[in-house]
C-alpha cells in the first residue's frame, strides 16, 4: 500500500484534529501536495467548514460519512498531546503499515488499559479499509473530537479525478455543451395548455426545477476523453451532491478489507460492527434563524410542509436530493392520489344515488310495511324467540345505499379506472426517464451482500479443511434446501395462525350473540347484532395491527435464512413475503363474510352446529352487503389512522427521544464542549436510518386493494383513500426531509415488483368484485324475479319470493324458542331466507328449482362480467400506448442530434488531417524549388523538410 509517511504537526498548546490527506496512486494520475497529515485550525474552523459540510480547510466537500465507536480514557488528550511531540518516535512503532494517524494511536495503547481482542479487531480492519479507500483516491479526514462522546466520525471527499473515473465506470449520463429545442405543442393544444398552466399557477410549487422548459441539454454517459463535450466551466456543481454520494457509496462497497482471510466491503463491515453507521450529509438545516439556501429547506417549505398539501410535487427536485428511486416513488404516490379524485366522485355520486332512491326502493318498503305482518323464525336456539321482520327496517334501508344498480355500473367503472391508471402511470414513468436521463438504463448486478460473502466463506473454510478446491464457491440449492423448507412451514403456519385467528373472531361472535340474546331486555335484543358485529370488527382491527407488525418482521427473518446473493434479490423475496402475509392477514376477515358467512347454516330444524353446541351464524335480513361494508370501512380506516399515520409520527418521535436521552447521558460534562456547535454529521447521526420504501410501498398497495377489491360493497373507499393519500404524502415527505438520515441515491428507471404486484391486484379485483355482485348482494336475485317471477314486471313480491315457510312442530328437541308467545300469540309457521320447498310440499324442506335458476343466473354474471371487464381492460391497455408520441419522438431527436455531435467531430479531426497532409505537400513542393546552390544538398533538405510535419 502506498501512502505518504510525511506529517506535519500541531504545536502542544493547540487542540487538534487528525485529518487523513493521502496523495492517490500515480496511475490514476493524481498528484498532491506532500504533507499528507495536517493539522488544521483558524480562529473559527467550525465556520470555515460549514460546521461539518467541508473538510477543515474549508475547501473539500464532506461526500460521504463513516461513523465507528472508540474506547477512549479520560487521560487520552493529554496522552495525544505528548503523542504529537514525539511524533518521531510515533512513526517508528506503525504496524502493517496502518493509515497515517494511527501511529498516535498504537503510541496511547501502550499508556492506556489493554483493550480486548474484538475492539483490536475491528481497529486493524478499520486501518487496512481507510488505507484500501485512500489507494482508491479517496481523501479522509478523522474527527474525534466530538460532542458525542466515544464515537468517531470519517469524512470522505472524492477528487475530480476519482469522480470523473467513476462516473465513467458507472455510465452516468451528464448534461454536455450541446442544447435543443423541445418540441412544442401548437394550434388549439397550445391554447389549452397555456389555459390549464393559468389555472395551476397557485398549486404549481415554487422551486426552479418545476418550471416547464423548451430547451434541454443533450446528454451522453461520462467520458474522460470526450471531455470537451461537458460543460466543465464549474467543477464544483458538475456533480451534485447526490451524485457524488453515489460515486463514494459504489466505492465504498466494492472496495474490501481482507484481514483474516475476510473479504468485506462496507454493508460487511456495517453488519459486523466495524463501523456503526455510514451515510451522506443534508445539505444543511431546514430551519432556524440565518439558515443558508439549500434544496434541503426548499424541500421542507414546498413539498414536506401540510400548508401546502394542495399544490403538486416537486418531483425533479425530490429526485434531485434523494435519487431516482425516492422520486419514483413519491411520483407514483402522486399519479396514485391524483387517479383518485375521479374514482372519489363517482363513488360519492353512487352513494348519493343510493340516498336519493332509498325511499323508492320496494323491497326495503315491503320489508319496513308493519302491515305485511310477517314472522319470522328465531335466529339462535331456546334463548331467541320468533321477531317481526319489520323490526330489521332500518338495516335493509341502509343495505339499499350500497346494494343498488349503480354499484354494478361502479364496479365496472373501477375495473377500467385500475386499468387506466398502470397505463398512465407507464406513461407518467416513461416522461420521467427522458427527463432524468435514465432512457437506456440498464441495472447492473449488484455487490453480493455481506451474510452471503459470509456464507460463501464459511463453506470454503469448511471445504478447505477438507483439502478441497475453494475457487469460485457459491450457495448452491442443496445449501438453501433447509431456508427453503423452513420458508415453507413457516408461511403455512403463518397463514393457518390467521384463518385461526378468523376462527375464533367467528366464535366470539357466536358465543356473544347468544350471551346477548339471553337479556331480558328488549332493547338489548335489539341491539345485539350491531354491538356483536362492531366488537368482532374492532377486534380484527387491533389483531390486524398487531399480526402486520409481527409478520413483517417474519417475513424479514424467513428471508434472511434464505441468504440471497445481492440486495435486489432480498428485496423482491422480501417483499413477495411480506406481501403475501400481510395480504391474507387484512382480507381474510373480508373474505369470509363476503363468501362464506351465512352460506352454511342450515335450515330451521337442520341447523349446522361448530363442536355441537354453537350455531352457524346467519346473515342480517337485508343480506351481508351491510355487514361487509361495516367490516371494511372499520379495517380501512382504522389501519389507515392508526397503523399508517399515528405509528409513522408516533414511533419515531419517540426513537428519537430515547436516542436523545442516551446521547445526553453519554455526554461529556465539558462546558466547553458542550456548549459548541454540532457539526452537521453529529446532527445526522441522530436521526433516523433509512430502511427503504418496502413499508411505503406496502401501506399503499395493501389501500390499493381496499380500494379495488371490494368496491362494489363500499363505493366511499377511493374517497377515504384520497383523505389519507393526501396527508400521506406531506407525512412522508416530513419524514425523509426531517427524520431520517439523507439516503444513498439509486438509480432506477421503475417501481420493480411493485408494478406486477398492482396488476394483479388489478386483474383479482375483477373477479372479486363479479362474485361480490352475483353471490353478497341480492342484485341477480332481484334481476331473476323481475324477468321470469313478477307478475306484474315489478318488485313487488320479491320480499316474499325469497322467504320460505317452516312449521314450528318440525323443530328438533330442545331447539324451540323457551317463550313461543312473546310475540302475544301463537305461531304456527315462521319464515327464513333461503329458497327451499314448503312443509306442505312432498319434498318439504328440499332446494327449490328456484334456488338453481337464481345459481345459474349467478354463475353466468360473474362469467359474462368477468370476461366482458377483462377485455374492456385489455382494450384501454391497447389503445393506450405506452410511451408518448411526444416523448418517443424526443429521444430520437436526441439519438439524431447525438450522431450528428460525433459526426461533427470527426469531421474536424479529418479537416485538420487534411490540412497538415496539405501542408506536408506544400513543404516538400518549396523544397523541390530550391535554387541549384542548394541543388547539392537535396536530399537531406528533403529528409529535414519532410521531418518538420512530424516535429509539429
Amino acid at each position: 500500500m502506498r501512502v505518504n509517511k510525511k506529517y506535519s504537526c500541531l504545536p502542544a498548546e493547540e487542540k487538534g484534529i487528525h485529518i487523513i490527506n493521502i496523495r492517490a496512486i500515480e496511475d490514476i494520475g493524481y498528484d498532491q501536495h506532500e504533507s499528507t497529515l495536517l493539522n488544521s485550525l483558524s480562529k473559527n474552523p467550525d465556520a470555515d467548514c460549514k460546521y461539518g459540510l467541508y473538510f477543515r480547510d474549508g475547501k473539500r466537500k464532506v461526500d460521504y460519512i463513516l461513523v465507528y465507536h472508540y474506547k477512549k480514557s479520560s487521560a487520552g488528550k493529554t496522552l495525544a498531546r505528548r503523542a504529537q511531540q514525539n511524533d518521531a518516535s510515533v512513526r517508528s512503532t506503525k504496524q502493517d503499515q496502518p493509515l497515517p494517524g494511527k501511529g498516535v494511536q498504537l503510541e496511547l495503547g501502550d499508556s492506556e488499559p489493554h483493550m480486548d481482542y474484538h475492539e483490536d479487531d475491528k481497529r486493524f480492519r478499520r486501518e487496512e479499509y481507510e488505507g484500501n479507500l485512500v489507494e482508491a483516491g479517496l481523501e479522509l479526514e478523522r474527527d474525534e473530537d466530538t460532542k458525542i462522546h466515544g464515537i468517531g466520525f470519517v469524512k470522505i471527499h472524492a477528487p475530480w479525478n476519482v469522480l470523473c473515473r467513476e462516473a465513467e465506470f458507472l455510465k452516468l449520463k451528464m448534461p454536455t455543451k450541446k442544447m435543443y429545442q423541445i418540441n412544442q405543442t401548437h394550434g388549439l393544444v397550445k391554447k389549452i395548455n397555456s389555459v390549464i398552466q393559468k389555472i395551476t399557477e397557485p398549486i404549481q410549487p415554487k422551486v426552479a426545477e418545476h418550471k416547464p422548459q423548451t430547451v434541454k441539454r443533450l446528454s451522453y454517459p461520462f467520458s474522460r476523453e470526450k471531455q470537451h463535450l461537458f460543460d466543465l466551466s464549474d467543477k464544483d456543481s458538475f456533480f451534485d451532491s447526490k451524485t457524488r454520494s453515489t460515486i463514494v457509496y459504489e466505492i465504498l462497497k466494492r472496495t474490501t478489507c481482507t484481514k483474516a482471510k475476510y473479504s468485506m466491503g462496507i454493508t460487511s463491515l456495517l453488519a459486523n460492527g466495524v463501523y456503526s453507521a455510514a451515510y451522506p450529509l443534508h445539505d444543511g438545516d431546514y430551519e432556524g434563524e440565518n439558515v443558508e439556501p439549500n434544496d434541503r429547506k426548499l424541500l421542507c417549505e414546498e413539498w414536506a410542509s401540510y400548508g401546502v398539501f394542495y399544490k403538486y410535487q416537486p418531483i425533479d427536485l425530490v429526485r434531485k436530493y434523494f435519487g431516482e428511486k425516492i422520486g419514483l416513488y413519491f411520483a407514483w404516490l402522486g399519479v396514485y392520489t391524483q387517479m383518485l379524485i375521479p374514482a372519489s366522485i363517482v363513488g360519492i355520486i353512487v352513494f348519493l344515488y343510493g340516498c336519493a332512491t332509498v325511499d323508492e326502493n320496494i323491497p326495503s318498503m315491503e320489508m319496513c310495511d308493519q302491515r305485511n305482518n310477517i314472522t319470522m323464525c328465531p335466529l339462535c336456539d331456546k334463548t331467541c324467540s320468533y321477531w317481526k321482520m319489520s323490526s330489521a327496517c332500518a338495516t335493509a334501508r341502509a343495505s339499499h345505499l350500497f346494494d343498488n344498480p349503480a354499484t354494478v355500473f361502479f364496479s365496472v367503472f373501477m375495473a377500467l379506472w385500475a386499468a387506466t391508471f398502470m397505463e398512465h402511470w407507464k406513461r407518467k414513468q416513461m416522461r420521467l426517464n427522458y427527463r432524468w436521463d435514465l432512457t437506456g438504463f440498464e441495472e447492473e448486478e449488484d455487490h453480493p451482500r455481506a451474510e452471503y460473502e459470509a456464507k460463501v466463506l464459511e463453506k470454503s473454510l469448511r471445504k478447505e479443511h477438507k483439502h478441497k478446491e475453494t475457487d469460485k464457491e457459491k450457495l448452491t440449492w442443496k445449501d438453501r434446501f433447509p431456508a427453503y423448507l423452513t420458508n415453507f412451514v413457516g408461511i403455512i403456519f403463518m397463514v393457518g395462525l390467521t384463518f385461526a385467528i378468523v376462527f375464533g373472531v367467528i366464535i366470539y361472535r357466536i358465543s356473544t350473540a347468544a350471551a346477548l340474546a339471553i337479556s331480558s331486555t328488549p332493547s338489548g335484543r335489539s341491539s345485539v347484532r350491531v354491538t356483536v358485529t362492531a366488537t368482532a370488527v374492532i377486534i380484527n382491527l387491533v389483531v390486524i395491527i398487531i399480526l402486520d407488525e409481527v409478520y413483517g418482521c417474519i417475513a424479514r427473518w424467513l428471508t434472511q435464512i434464505e441468504v440471497p446473493k445481492t440486495d435486489k434479490n432480498f428485496e423482491e423475496r422480501l417483499i413477495f413475503k411480506a406481501f403475501l402475509l400481510k395480504f391474507v392477514n387484512a382480507y381474510t376477515p373480508i373474505f369470509y363474510v363476503a363468501f362464506f358467512k351465512g352460506r352454511f347454516v342450515g335450515r330451521p330444524g337442520d341447523y349446522v352446529y361448530i363442536f355441537h353446541s354453537f350455531r352457524m351464524e346467519e346473515c342480517a335480513p337485508g343480506g351481508c352487503l351491510m355487514e361487509l361494508c361495516i367490516q371494511l370501512s372499520i379495517i380501512m380506516l382504522g389501519k389507515q389512522l392508526i397503523q399508517n399515520n399515528l405509528f409513522e409520527i408516533g414511533i419515531p418521535k419517540m426513537k428519537k427521544f430515547i436516542r436523545y436521552l442516551k446521547l445526553k447521558r453519554r455526554r461529556s460534562l465539558d462546558h466547553e464542549e458542550h456548549m459548541k456547535k454540532k457539526q452537521r454529521y453529529e446532527v445526522d447521526y441522530n436521526l433516523e436510518p433509512f430502511a427503504g420504501l418496502t413499508p411505503e410501498y406496502m401501506e399503499m398497495i395493501i389501500q390499493f386493494g381496499f380500494v379495488t377489491l371490494f368496491v362494489a360493497s363500499f363505493p366511499l373507499a377511493p374517497l377515504f383513500a384520497l383523505l389519507n393519500n393526501i396527508i400521506e404524502i406531506r407525512l412522508d415527505a416530513k419524514k425523509f426531509v426531517t427524520e431520517l438520515r439523507r439516503p444513498v441515491a439509486v438509480r432506477a428507471k421503475d417501481i420493480g415488483i411493485w408494478y406486477n404486484i398492482l396488476r394483479g391486484i388489478g386483474k383479482l379485483a375483477v373477479i372479486i368484485n363479479a362474485f361480490v355482485i352475483s353471490f353478497t348482494s341480492d342484485f341477480i336475485p332481484r334481476l331473476v324475479y323481475l324477468y321470469m317471477y313478477s307478475e306484474n314486471g315489478t318488485m313487488h313480491g320479491f320480499v316474499n319470493h325469497t322467504l320460505s315457510s317452516f312449521n314450528v312442530s318440525d323443530f328438533q328437541a330442545g331447539t324451540a324458542p323457551n317463550d313461543p308467545l312473546d310475540l302475544g300469540y301463537e305461531v304456527q309457521i315462521c319464515r327464513y331466507k333461503d329458497y327451499r320447498e314448503p312443509p306442505w310440499s312432498e319434498n318439504k324442506y328440499d332446494i327449490s328449482k328456484d334456488f338453481w335458476a337464481v345459481l345459474a343466473a349467478r354463475l353466468a354474471f360473474v362469467i359474462v362480467f368477468q370476461n366482458l371487464v377483462m377485455f374492456m381492460s385489455e382494450f384501454v391497455d391497447w389503445i393506450i400506448p405506452d410511451i408518448p408520441k411526444d416523448i418517443s419522438q424526443q429521444i430520437h431527436k436526441e439519438k439524431v442530434l447525438m450522431v450528428e455531435v460525433f459526426m461533427r467531430e470527426e469531421q474536424g479531426k479529418l479537416q485538420m488531417l487534411e490540412t497538415w497532409k496539405d501542408k506536408d505537400k506544400r513543404k516538400g513542393e518549396n523544397c523541390n524549388n530550391h535554387s541549384p546552390r542548394l541543388s547539392r544538398s537535396r536530399s537531406g533538405s528533403l529528409s529535414s523538410c519532410h521531418s518538420y510535419p512530424l516535429d509539429v
